[in-house]
């Protein structure tokens, strides 16, 4: 919105002239979108807990320190979502397709999560909406979401993809890669949400990996950067980094509540929301692989649920993991909650410089 208003004056006004460049806009959407979390955080987690009796819903069959968090509201993730859309909205070329495509895809999701969390609430019960149900939305907005992105993309490349560490390895799928995206977008979605299971653990991995394709959407967009590291250029790419750093910017500000320990939990709302963020913009710039890699620890807990139940059932009730996801697996094992936070953290860390390092690594 304020770079359209300014646009008229970037000849002479030096203020609007700095609003043209997309690295300037993306600082002031990550300082923006901090301040707007910071400061409505305590408003806002009060509202939530007038309105939720017992609040997050506990497992039983849980470590048993987590009976401590019992009474915490849910539906943190408003904080993140709704301040990275202002700070969107305000500062990104709103005439950009991609910046509504990958906003449709965050409030579609976080909508959804928030049925989920509500549904959690209402029935004192970590059961919310039913999978197939889930899955069905997630699905449809995948698919609606993919199709438009292929629809705006240069031809020559919409469905093509691209592989980590190899120039000369590109695979074009045709009308499969419409599902094979949505499925990115689906599983970056559920991979976070199965991440997000303690204090501050989920929010730190997803505000690096949106840090990793703040860049990577950055240098795709640019001509000349993608030239130079030989990477597909997808026009117009370079205004989802100022979504990215807006949730970098909202996330940073929700962990101040939600560092151990947590006055609100992200829920549904956040996780769903923010991990299908991550899925499209990978899908938009043509680096759904390289997600894989940045989103190594999302991919990790993922990995570990579903050995856990594939285990389970082949082994007639025996179990791979003391609990999955592995996170609490560790718990169990008798890692505190903040060793176990902090060492994701560093595998976070790590798996992003892997991912970060295919852009030149070639």
């Amino acid at each position: 919105m304020l770079y359209h208003l300014l646009l008229p004056y970037i000849n002479t006004s030096h203020i609007a002239n700095l609003l043209h460049y997309t690295t300037f806009r993306s600082g002031l959407a990550l300082a923006f979108s901090l301040m707007l979390s910071l400061i409505f955080g305590p408003s806002f987690i009060r509202l939530l807990r007038r309105y939720q009796k017992f609040g997050q819903p506990i497992r039983d069959d849980g470590p048993e320190s987590h009976l401590l968090k019992a009474g915490t509201p849910t539906m943190g993730g408003f904080m993140i979502i709704g301040s990275a859309t202002i700070s969107t909205l305000l500062f990104a070329d709103l005439a950009n397709p991609y910046v509504w495509i990958a906003l449709f895809v965050m409030l579609s999701y976080g909508a959804l999560g928030f049925f989920d969390d509500y549904l959690k609430v209402i029935k004192n019960n970590h059961k919310g909406v039913s999978g197939r149900f889930k899955l069905t939305v997630q699905l449809l907005v995948g698919l609606f979401s993919c199709c438009l992105i292929t629809y705006y993309a240069d031809q020559n490349a919409a469905t093509k993809l691209t592989f980590p560490f190899f120039k000369n390895l590109i695979l074009d799928l045709g009308y499969l890669y419409i599902p094979f995206a949505a499925l990115v977008i689906i599983g970056s979605s559920n991979a976070v949400n199965l991440t997000d299971g303690l204090d501050g653990l989920a929010i730190v991995p997803i505000a690096i990996a949106a840090g990793c394709f703040a860049i990577i959407s950055y240098v795709v967009g640019s001509s000349f950067y993608a030239n130079y590291l030989q990477i597909t250029y997808v026009h117009h790419a370079a205004e989802l980094a100022i979504l990215c750093c807006a949730i970098i910017g909202g996330g940073l500000g929700f962990l101040w509540y939600n560092a151990q320990p947590a006055e609100v939990f992200m829920g549904d709302t956040g996780s769903l929301s923010l991990g299908g963020t991550l899925g499209v913009v990978s899908v938009i710039t043509k680096h759904e692989f390289v997600l894989a890699i940045v989103g190594g620890l999302f991919v990790i807990e993922t990995l570990s649920v579903i050995m856990q139940v594939y285990y389970f059932k082949m082994t007639g009730g025996k179990r791979m993991f003391l609990m999955a996801p592995i996170h609490h697996h560790f718990e169990k094992k008798g890692w505190s909650e903040s060793k176990v936070v902090i060492r994701f953290w560093i595998l976070a860390v790590i798996f992003a410089i892997i991912g970060l390092s295919s852009l030149k690594l070639r």
